[in-house]
């Protein structure tokens, strides 16, 4: 069995020698441990600090791409390097390794696909009072979405089995972190959560530049998690509100119509017909959006099966380079 512990990385140099410093290099149940770093275009000497410090693989991106691009990346180099499980985590040292057996035991006992480390949110200094309950808020988001029940959606301390890390895919170009739990939670994989211990801040978080920023991003993200994974709930509930709105409106008319003043409300029924329609339309757009949510689907399915064919062949010709 092997594990591979994945580190994004964009100009980390001040950070990521204690980071690596504090990876085991042996854990309970596996025969290996092995380190990927993903350079995200860094512009400092994060690269060379890390092949310094005994890091196994390197992933490089030529210009800064994000966070969620990154964490793909690395999922996508650990499968090609044969991990049967996957460890994420920051290169801010922000989560303690010492919990990495404790992360991964759920899977190794068959007993989860997907595990996230809840962290102590309420005893988090260096967290805001916004922060908190925009973690809160996301981690709700997720558990209507996903109908699964992750007190800490944001983590990004979180391992995966080899089958889960081939299911995912993440379209947000700002985090992962949401997105992956409400597709796992989607096709019916066993999600696990379990409690873990943080260290001591070393940076400003790159997320949360300012709060403004932050809450805006955020209010976009869970937007768009509900436009994709829910797409039906969300636009038939516009429909629902519009075309409700539209008909009481239009019951008021025809109350006045009966008893003789409809002349003085045609503005009444115009605001009525147009409300209507928009949610009429609403309606149509909440079953396109459903078919293309099922197409989705169908296409995530495709590349399951293309990365489990590509990992078979590149296991029969003698495994994946690195690059870097």
């Amino acid at each position: 069995m092997k594990l591979i512990i994945q580190i994004p990385c964009y100009n980390e140099a001040g950070t990521i020698a204690i980071t690596l410093g504090a990876l085991p290099r042996q854990v309970p149940g596996f025969d290996s441990v092995e380190w990927l770093v993903i350079d995200d275009g860094s512009t400092d000497e994060t690269l060379r600090i890390a092949r310094e410090n005994g890091v196994d693989h390197v992933v490089c991106h030529t210009r800064n791409q994000g966070l969620a691009r990154g964490f793909m990346t690395g999922l996508d180099a650990c499968l090609r390097l044969g991990a049967d499980v996957i460890v994420n985590t920051d290169a801010d040292n922000q989560y303690n390794a010492d919990d990495i057996p404790t992360l991964t035991r759920p899977i190794m006992e068959h007993r989860a696909d997907i595990v996230v480390g809840a962290r102590p949110i309420e005893t988090i200094e260096h967290f805001s009072p916004i922060k908190k309950i925009l973690q809160r808020l996301g981690s709700w988001v997720v558990r209507v979405a996903s109908k699964t029940d992750i007190p800490d959606a944001p983590s990004g301390f979180r391992a995966m089995s080899r089958a889960a890390a081939q299911h995912l895919m993440v379209f947000n170009d700002y985090t992962y972190t949401l997105e992956t739990i409400i597709q796992a939670g989607q096709k019916n994989m066993a999600i696990a959560s379990v409690p873990i211990r943080v260290n001591e801040d070393l940076r400003p978080s790159r997320l949360v530049k300012n709060i403004p920023q932050y809450i805006k991003r955020s209010i976009v993200t869970i937007v768009r998690i509900f436009v994709i994974y829910r797409p039906f709930r969300f636009f038939g509930l516009i429909g629902a509100v519009l075309f409700g709105s539209g008909f009481l409106i239009g019951l008021r008319f025809l109350w006045h119509f009966i008893l003789g003043n409809g002349d003085g409300h045609v503005q009444s029924l115009i605001l009525a017909s147009v409300l209507m329609g928009m949610g009429f339309q609403a309606f149509l757009i909440a079953f396109i959006a459903d078919l293309q949510a099922a197409n989705r689907k169908l296409l995530e399915n495709v590349r399951f099966n293309l990365n489990v064919l590509t990992c078979r062949n590149e296991n029969i010709h003698g495994g994946a380079p690195d690059n870097g």
